[in-house]
């Protein structure tokens, strides 16, 4: 058995995959409207360290329909990586411009709406 820290769940029966998306999904659904993480920051407070890709990944497989707020998840420094001119680039933009995001040059301020969980407790 490994000595690696793992997210909590895998005590349930889960697989490790099965705990780090359960991990990853918990995290993300308390992400509030109106601010937005990005990859690696959402990693390392599921407690999965530096796994941005994994993020990524994940977020990329979604099963249609999700209600997880996927497009509050941007690239490091606020850039969206999800182009625009593309569904899932164009639905981002769209959802967070209707919960007040400021975008400009393709770019969240993170200072103004990244979330500090910290800050958002209650």
């Amino acid at each position: 058995m490994s000595e690696q820290s793992t997210p909590a769940g895998d005590l349930t029966g889960q697989s490790p995959a099965e705990a780090r998306q359960s991990a990853l999904y918990l995290t993300l659904h308390q992400v509030p409207e109106g601010k937005v993480v990005s990859y690696g920051q959402l990693a390392d407070l599921a407690g999965l360290g530096r796994a941005a890709r994994l993020v990524g990944r994940t977020l990329s497989q979604l099963p249609d329909g999700s209600s997880l707020p996927w497009h509050r998840v941007v690239g490091a420094g606020g850039k969206l990586s999800l182009m625009p001119g593309t569904l899932s680039g164009d639905e981002q933009r769209a959802r967070l411009r209707a919960e007040g995001v400021n975008i400009r040059n393709n770019r969240v301020d993170m200072l103004l709406h990244g979330w500090r969980p910290t800050e958002h407790n209650g």
